[in-house]
């Protein structure tokens, strides 16, 4: 059974998770975290301090002798925030690339919170119903509805912790003018949160990160202090399903209380810690204010988060028979659906040429070779070829090629979502060539899949010249010197079709290095 690796590496922390597959279900064998605080800097300059760098490539070393000694057979490790804002970015990704080998991906505020979103609703009880899932990071704060596990709607807002207190919070304790400031823009982002996200009447808040963590064991602390346990915090909020409840009223004291603190005064409260009291003024703030705007009761700690939705993702692209599977396939497809929809794609148009791309993928899989996750990548390609005329009908692939590879859909990396993109901007008279700016950005060794994906990409469309006729069959024969394409002319014949298909049969040539017959069966 494989051995899968996440890595997280955040503006506060970087994270590690190993988890090993058992009988189609993840089991972890070793967990690590470093404070690294690679955020700092970005925030207060816009650039990651060499120092910053340094700290987090000592983390991922150190990474590194783990996933090797737990023999894993795969490695996927993303940046957050502070990557996200950090103008020496790429810089930085060389560094990793070179002392570590990895490719560190950066993903949007989104995806992070859709994965977030898996990671918490596969693990944690009481998820089934309607849920509001807080993670407040280092830079970003992630706000996600759920109802029966499928994501109702998510935003990310700027209120990250470390973000906030290198803004705001230069002195210690801060001023009271300092905290109105950003109590003020916590309130303003929340609006914009509002906007998106309405979740009425929520069973179940469910809070992930350190932050949430150091907040629900100071709460638990206060009431035990109190005489109060944890159980008696369950057992005194009807709407916990499980697990201790911090309620908000305590939050919201328990910020008012940390504010008015010293750094050595906040370490010493129970639950908050020495690295994580530099920070927790902030990040109290944000929890009191957003459990009082959304009118929550409180919130539930869950350590589940970022690092088991990636796992969980590559769990579900490798083994079809894992549960995840087949979440993750409907999820990726109707976000492929509704980027096409906001464009104006008619999907009765895009469904025949999304099915006859799929069909060539399979009949003609021992002639082009392509990894299996292109079949995936092909149809959506087919499904979003046309976006680009939303711009303008001239000239359109090269829209498509933009749009496709800066819209946000759930499931594909930005590395992905390029592929696709190469794959539906070639349909017109231009040719993939290594120089192009649409391959660039795409790792030399897929340059040759893009092309082969291409050409089946331009039979499909071939094949669907005439969108008033129904549509056509075909059969694909594949010799060793020859390919026919044999058609079942619709009601209104194939004439079109076949002088499409005729018209490919040189590039065809080029590609595979074997004639093209179309014919009537």
């Amino acid at each position: 059974m494989p051995t899968f690796a996440a890595i997280d590496i955040g503006s506060n922390s970087c994270r590690l998770k190993i988890a090993k597959v058992v009988a189609h279900q993840l089991r972890t064998v070793h967990e690590d975290r470093e404070v690294t605080r690679l955020g700092s800097s970005v925030f207060a300059s816009g650039l990651v301090s060499p120092e910053a760098m340094a700290a987090t490539l000592r983390a991922l070393k150190r990474f590194q002798r783990a996933v090797q000694s737990h023999g894993v057979d795969q490695i996927r490790v993303v940046a957050t925030s502070a990557m996200r804002d950090a103008r020496n970015a790429a810089a930085f990704h060389a560094w990793v690339k070179a002392e570590t080998g990895w490719n560190m991906e950066v993903i949007s505020g989104l995806e992070e919170g859709r994965l977030i979103h898996h990671g918490i609703v596969s693990g944690e009880p009481g998820t089934s119903g309607k849920v509001l899932l807080i993670d407040l990071g280092g830079g970003s704060c992630e706000i996600t509805l759920s109802e029966h596990k499928r994501i109702k709607d998510t935003i990310s807002v700027p209120l990250g912790a470390v973000r906030l207190t290198e803004e705001f919070l230069s002195v210690d304790p801060a001023p009271p003018e300092e905290l109105a400031r950003m109590r003020r823009l916590i309130a303003r982002e929340l609006r914009r949160a509002h906007r998106r996200i309405q979740p009425g009447s929520v069973p179940l808040v469910i809070a992930t990160s350190g932050t949430a963590a150091a907040l629900s064991e100071a709460c638990a602390a206060t009431l035990a202090k109190g005489g109060k346990s944890a159980k008696w915090v369950k057992r005194s909020t009807r709407n916990a399903s499980s697990g201790a409840i911090a309620p908000t009223a305590m939050v919201r004291k328990l910020a008012a209380r940390v504010a008015r603190m010293t750094l050595p005064e906040r370490e010493a409260v129970p639950g908050i810690g020495p690295r994580r009291a530099e920070i927790i003024v902030a990040g109290a703030q944000v929890f009191a204010e957003l459990l009082e705007s959304f009118s929550l009761p409180g919130f539930r700690y869950s350590p589940l988060g970022l690092r088991d939705g990636i796992l969980l993702q590559m769990l579900a692209a490798q083994d079809d028979r894992a549960a995840a599977h087949r979440q993750f396939e409907i999820e990726r497809w109707e976000s492929v659906v509704v980027t096409a929809q906001r464009y104006g794609v008619d999907m009765r148009h895009a469904e025949p040429v999304r099915a006859h791309v799929v069909q060539l993928f399979r009949d003609l899989k021992s002639l082009h070779q392509l990894p299996p996750e292109y079949e995936d990548w092909l149809a959506a390609a087919a499904v979003l070829r046309d976006t680009g005329k939303f711009i303008n009908h001239q000239g359109h692939h090269r829209h498509t090629q933009y749009i496709v590879s800066m819209s946000e859909m759930y499931g594909y990396t930005q590395v992905q979502r390029t592929i696709v993109s190469a794959i539906a901007r070639y349909l017109g008279k231009s040719r993939p060539q290594p120089d192009d700016r649409a391959l660039r950005n795409i790792p030399p060794d897929e340059h040759k899949h893009v092309q082969r994906a291409v050409v089946l990409l331009r039979l499909s469309v071939a094949l669907n010249q005439d969108r008033a006729s129904d549509v056509l069959d075909v059969v694909a024969r594949v010799y060793p010197k020859r390919v026919y394409l044999e058609l079942e002319p619709g009601r209104t014949g194939a004439v079109l079709e076949l002088w499409s298909l005729r018209k490919e049969a040189d590039y065809f040539r080029e590609v595979f290095g074997r004639e093209l017959f179309a014919t009537l069966a």
